[in-house]
């Protein structure tokens, strides 16, 4: 087991942010470190409590992975 901590995501920083490709909202996934875009199906990472919302750093969503709020 790790006892490394993931840094938890500023609850504001996600009330402004939104996909840059449909500037539509987003779902944080915790346990993953990723910001979700249901409407683009994408996942954008989060590196060391930094979203990377660059499309190119993204990765598609499967066709079974949805909102886990």
């Amino acid at each position: 087991m790790s006892t490394e901590q993931t840094p938890d995501l500023d609850p504001r920083l996600l009330e402004i942010l939104v996909c840059p490709l449909t500037k539509g909202p987003l779902v944080y996934d915790r346990e993953r470190q990723e910001l979700i875009s249901e409407k683009a199906r994408l996942a954008f990472p989060i590196r060391d409590g930094i979203p990377i919302m660059l499309v190119d750093e993204a990765r598609p969503l499967d066709e079974d992975e949805g909102s886990k709020a």
